[in-house]
């Protein structure tokens, strides 16, 4: 926890590379944020037929809580970024970020064995249980079952690929100007689109999935969060409102949810295969409004206590909500379709927030804590990150 910024008159001007940037804790909140769009998605599925138990009036719109994850590939382009000093050792670099990650992922399959292998009897292999633990399971396509290991980790593989090339990555883009970072970032946006729609159209479903969940396919979102907080570290600012920012996400999540019957074919699919691109988009820019925001000493909700708590225990919420919720559906099975759900839903998200309280606590925060306490003295001897 950090003390509130003192108040601004003027947004900051540059911040010099070899200083330390100040922490927002508004992104933190925005964490838990993303963490329960994902969560309330995988409960409420897609379809009356899918998920734990269905809601009518979340659905179709909790669907588009997948794109949770997208976000997490921004914000952790952003934040890298953002925390980064030159001179950090590459090794020091994975070194954090294996104390910050591995533990509770480790921790977390312990229960995915028996809830959905074990139990629930979901078929699996040697090669793609392990592959799951090293976070390489998003390189193969023949693994079994698509998402092995704990499910939702996937995006941890992705994540992993990004922290590799990180150092590097970081190298080049600091030599870039703004203005060419801000091009790079938008054509990978259009790629990203170009690929969906060319996997989309010449490949089975399948394939064309696998395809968008691969680290490679995933990097134009991690580099639109680089290229966001070089261009605010530089002293550009932009005028964002999260207001206006939120009823413009409102007005796309309707046009969204309702393209196949409101517009032909055509253009029901492209707004299908532009929607990873356009929630990368609204992602960066909504955090660079609140990054903005919280420079100039506005502080709001998502800076709260409780917020920033949720946003600390987010990981954690993330790693264990799908194994919960397996466990809820395998013990009770799925009820009618309903509104009542949503008061199921609470229940299992205030369960799941008791336990990353518990698994943030002995598990995230120990595994920091000892990783920091063994770090070699000539790693620390460098100029290190956040």
């Amino acid at each position: 926890m950090t003390t509130a910024l003192p108040r601004q008159t003027r947004p900051l001007p540059e911040l010099p590379a070899a200083d330390p940037a100040p922490r927002v804790d508004s992104l933190t909140g925005m964490r838990f944020l993303a963490a329960f769009a994902v969560f309330v998605h995988h409960f409420t599925g897609l379809s009356a037929q899918g998920g734990v138990a269905h809601a009518p009036l979340l659905f179709p719109y909790s669907t588009l809580g997948a794109n949770g994850v997208g976000f997490f590939f921004v914000l952790s382009g952003f934040l890298l970024t953002w925390g980064h000093r030159p001179g950090t050792l590459a090794r020091l670099f994975y070194w954090r970020r294996a104390g910050r990650i591995l533990p509770a992922h480790l921790v977390a399959t312990i229960p995915c064995i028996w809830v959905f292998y074990l139990w629930a009897g979901v078929p699996t292999d040697d090669f793609s249980f392990v592959a799951s633990l090293f976070l390489v399971q998003t390189w193969f396509p023949g693994v079994v079952p698509t998402l092995p290991g704990n499910g939702v980790a996937w995006t941890l593989s992705v994540e992993a690929f990004f922290y590799l090339l990180f150092p590097f990555a970081i190298r080049g883009a600091l030599r870039l100007r703004t203005r060419t970072l801000a091009l790079l970032a938008g054509g990978g946006l259009v790629a990203m689109w170009l690929v969906k729609w060319w996997t989309a159209v010449h490949l089975s479903p399948f394939a064309s999935e696998w395809i968008m969940r691969n680290p490679v396919s995933r990097l134009p979102e991690f580099g639109v969060g680089m290229a966001c907080a070089l261009a605010l570290r530089r002293g550009h600012r932009l005028r964002l409102s999260p207001p206006a920012l939120l009823a413009c996400l409102a007005a796309y999540a309707v046009i969204y949810c309702h393209r196949t019957t409101w517009f032909g074919p055509h253009t029901a699919e492209q707004l299908l295969w532009t929607l990873r691109p356009f929630a990368a988009l609204f992602s960066v820019l909504f955090i660079a409004a609140y990054v903005q925001r919280e420079l100039t000493g506005r502080r709001g909700w998502l800076c709260s206590r409780p917020m920033v708590l949720l946003g600390l225990w987010s990981y954690a919420f993330y790693l264990l909500h799908q194994t919960l919720n397996r466990l809820i559906l395998d013990t009770w099975g799925r009820p009618q379709p309903g509104n009542s759900a949503l008061f199921m839903l609470l229940g299992v998200a205030v369960t799941v927030v008791a336990l990353s309280w518990a698994m943030f606590t002995y598990v995230e925060e120990p595994a920091r804590k000892w990783c920091a306490r063994r770090t070699p003295d000539g790693w620390r001897r460098c100029v290190g990150t956040r």
